[in-house]
Formats: structure tokens, sequence, C-alpha cells
């Protein structure tokens, strides 16, 4: 069997950012002690309809993670492992912010039983970090580069890039200098408008203009370049890191492998006899734990998901991985074979144009030039 990969949400921020439409949340005061009840709770719910797995991962995301205490996140780490016991040790990853009071706790968040962490440091420049509504300056993202390389067997961090007025040369620039702090790991967004958010409001207005097509092309482009020199590798669209350091956790998803949500508003891919079932957790932080207290779970709605669903999700995830889509572990998941879910002539097509290509051992796999336009490419490709 798979084993099971665990994400767990924090919905609770200081701060929202522009550019945000994540599922978090401004408190003047969180109950801590309520929350960490309730994930508890959701958890067992859970692990005991799933039955005995080993824990592969475990991610604890956001919303602002570590604004956790060190003794919920070790009691949220306790409860995995009793659920779900391992012969190997887990990857356990919890998201921080680089500010000067959160750095403070990543020794705690290592006692804790944290190994890997994931700082969500977007820029080193102090008018870009002003401009996305970071809290952190360039020299709090620099320390705590610093201390989570000393801390943390494995370590990982965010940059946002497209942003306006960016030039290749600020951003070749600005990857160097985070990446000279030797962290194994990379995470790249482009920024994107989401509607609803203030960014998009400031767009609509003409207050904000991202670069143009070709900029960004560049600057992804730039931003490879500048990883292959650091050693780190682009296994996913987005993810770069050193051989062996990729992001277990994130791999799960992308592989189609079954994967728990607990949590408000978290989903998952819930294993069950002959199927899996997409579950999504309640939304609003209260109303969660309201009907965990209630009801000893926090689901909100399920639904089983048939083979042709299953297929056109592992496609859709698979084909973000340079190491593309194997036909055995396809068809094992879903039910489908790899020929079955494509269609035949947006396949023919992005071959033709070499954005798809066949292996020899069968695996699928998006080219360099595919995965650059991989969100036109995949309503293409899949039936």
């Amino acid at each position: 069997m798979d084993p099971i990969a665990l994400y767990v949400h924090w919905p609770f921020c200081l701060s929202r950012c522009p550019y945000c439409d994540f599922n978090a949340h401004v408190r003047e005061r969180i109950d801590e002690v309520r929350y960490r009840r309730a994930v508890l709770t959701d958890l067992a719910f859970e692990a005991a309809r799933v039955g005995p797995r080993p824990l592969g991962s475990l991610f604890l995301g956001g919303g602002t993670p570590s604004l956790m205490s060190p003794e919920t996140v070790a009691a949220i780490i306790d409860a995995a492992r009793a659920a779900f016991p391992a012969a190997d040790e887990p990857e356990i990853t919890l998201e921080a912010n680089p500010t000067s009071v959160e750095a403070g706790r990543l020794r705690g968040f290592r006692e804790a039983g944290v190994n890997r962490i994931s700082l969500g440091v977007q820029a080193l420049d102090d008018a870009a970090l002003a401009f996305l509504g970071r809290r952190h300056t360039a020299a709090e993202a620099r320390a705590a580069l610093a201390l989570a390389r000393a801390t943390f067997p494995r370590a990982s961090f965010d940059l946002i890039y497209a942003r306006p007025g960016q030039t290749e040369a600020g951003w070749r620039a600005e990857l160097r200098a985070a990446l000279a702090f030797g962290l194994d790991h990379l995470s790249l967004y482009q920024l994107t408008i989401e509607p609803g958010t203030p960014f998009a409001r400031a767009q609509a207005r003409g207050e904000l203009v991202l670069p143009d097509d070709g900029t960004q092309a560049e600057l992804y482009a730039a931003t490879a370049e500048e990883a292959e020199r650091a050693g780190l590798v682009p296994y996913e669209v987005s993810n770069y890191a050193r051989p062996g350091a990729e992001s277990r956790h994130n791999l799960a998803y992308w592989r189609y492998q079954p994967y728990l949500g607990v949590g408000p508003g978290a989903h998952g891919r819930v294993p069950v006899e002959n199927g899996l079932v997409a579950t999504r957790r309640v939304r609003a932080p209260e109303a969660w734990m309201e009907q965990v207290e209630r009801l000893g779970h926090g689901v909100a709605e399920e639904e089983a998901l048939d083979p042709p669903t299953r297929a056109r999700e592992a496609l859709l995830m698979g084909l973000r991985l340079a190491e593309g889509v194997e036909p055995e572990g396809f068809r094992a998941r879903t039910g489908v074979a790899l020929d079955q879910a494509l269609d035949p002539r947006g396949f023919a097509l992005a071959e033709a144009e070499g954005w798809l290509v066949r292996r020899p051992d069968g695996r699928l796999v998006a080219t360099a030039a595919g995965r650059l336009r991989l969100e036109a490419l995949l309503p293409l490709v899949v039936r």
C-alpha cells in the first residue's frame, strides 16, 4: 500500500497578504487549545476509516503554522505517528515566515519533531516585500535562511517572481543571494492575480501591471539556470531540489498517491475499499471546530471518484513532474490505462510540436517547452 501523506491546516495569520486567496483568517485571539483538540479528533476520525498504513509525510501548512506553539506541533506529530506507525522516518514539514518572532521558534519546532522547514521568504528586497504585504524585512529573511540551514536537516524556501517592474538582472541577483545559503529546495511562484484580492482590485483600477508573457518566460528560464548553478534540479514545474531532497509530501500529490486533509478547509483523497474519496473540510475555523466537537469530524463534503475522474486528476498532476507519468502506476491508481485517458488528437498535436514525449519505458513526459505552456496544454490532451 502507498504510505499516507497527511496535511494539517492552520488557518490563522497576523495579516493577510494582498495577493492571497488561501483559506487564511486574521483573528485578534486564537484559542489554540481548542484548535489542537479539534485537529487531534479530526485526525483520529480519518485514521479509523483508513486503517493501518505507514505515515510517509506530514505537512503543517496554512495560514501561518509558525504561529503555533511548539507544544501544539509536538502533539500533532505524536498523534500522526501513533495513528500511522512507520518503520522509516516520515518527512515532517512546517511552513514558517522569516519574521524574527517566528524564526525564534525554529529550534522549538525542531525539538518537537519537525525535520523539514519551508520558509515563506517571497523576496529578498525590502521594497518588493512591502509591495507583497509581507511582515518581514530582507535582513530578517537572510537571518532566517541561515538559521534554518543550521537547525534542520532539510530546508526549503519560497520566492515569488514576475512582480511589476522586475528585471532579469535583478531577479538573478536576488536568486543568487538566496541560493547562496545552501538550502536544498526552492519553490517558485509566479505572481498571479486572484479574483477578490486587493491586487485584483488594484489591477482593475490600472494601478498594478504585471510583466508581459515574454518577460515572465525569461524570468522563469533564468530561475532554472541559477538553480542549476546552485545544484538544484527542476523536478516539477515550480519546484527545484538537490537530488534526494524533493518534497516527499508534494510528490504524493503529483504522483496521485492518497492523502488526508485535516483542519479548516483541508482537502483529501482518502483511500477506501475499491476506490478513492475526495473530501473537503468545513472552511471557516470556528464552524469547523464546532462541527468536530459535535460530530467527531470536520468533513463538509465527500465524493466517490470514478475511474475517469481519477485518471483526469492523475494526468493533470503527473504531467507537472519532470519524471512524467508512469503507465503501470497510473493504471493501478486510477483503474484506467494511460492511453485511454488521453485525447488522441490533442496528444498527436502536442507530440508533433515537441511538447509531450513517450519515453522507451512508456512514461509520458512534458518537455521543457511543454511545461512552459502546461496550463494551455493540459485541457488539450486530457480526455
